[in-house]
């Protein structure tokens, strides 16, 4: 059975501690919904009503398309391991790129990755824990590091540029962009 809370306890910090997965669902007035899934160590826990994440440039970026448009975001973790649990926030968020006034705040937080674009700020409106019984059981066996040797490998802004930074979302919404790539 579902159960709803205004704020993130002890045990819910716990858990999150422990995924190496989590998935990301935006959505904007005309678009897609977009859903994506990140790992990487990049997941933080700001205080009992905020959260954040580590974006690393892949292949869109819908979901600052969608948050500069609508808002609202949901992150989803799933236990695959015993105890089953499935755990959901629900809020507004924000993208702060580098050469915003809270990157210097909120950077700190993170290992910055190569090909780090921005930071997705999460303030939760309600976060939710249910069953999870029908998520199977995995075991997590390592991280990819493809994207990061990537990025590594192109770190100087004109190949960044062409895979990290796009105009639009998509479905044409407007996309905010770093203005230089961040050292990883």
């Amino acid at each position: 059975m579902a159960e709803f809370f205004d704020a993130l306890t002890d045990d819910h910090r716990a858990f999150i501690a422990k995924q190496p997965v989590f998935f990301v669902a935006t959505a904007a007035e005309g678009a897609r919904i977009n859903l994506s899934p990140k790992g990487m160590d990049c997941f933080r826990v700001l205080d009992d009503k905020t959260v954040a994440y580590l974006d690393v440039a892949g292949s869109g970026n819908e979901t600052n398309a969608h948050l500069l448009a609508d808002g609202r975001i949901t992150i989803m973790f799933c236990a695959f391991e015993s105890p089953a649990l499935i755990f959901r926030v629900y809020g507004r968020g924000v993208p702060v790129l580098p050469q915003d006034d809270r990157w210097a705040e909120l950077a700190p937080h993170f290992t910055l990755l190569p090909g780090t674009r921005q930071i997705f700020v999460v303030e939760l409106d309600q976060v939710q824990t249910s069953c999870g019984w029908g998520v199977p059981h995995m075991n997590f066996d390592r991280e990819r590091t493809t994207l990061s040797k990537y990025h590594a490998k192109s770190n100087d802004a004109e190949r960044f540029g062409k895979y990290a930074v796009r105009t639009k979302s998509i479905d044409g919404l407007p996309v905010r962009n770093p203005t230089v790539p961040v050292a990883g």
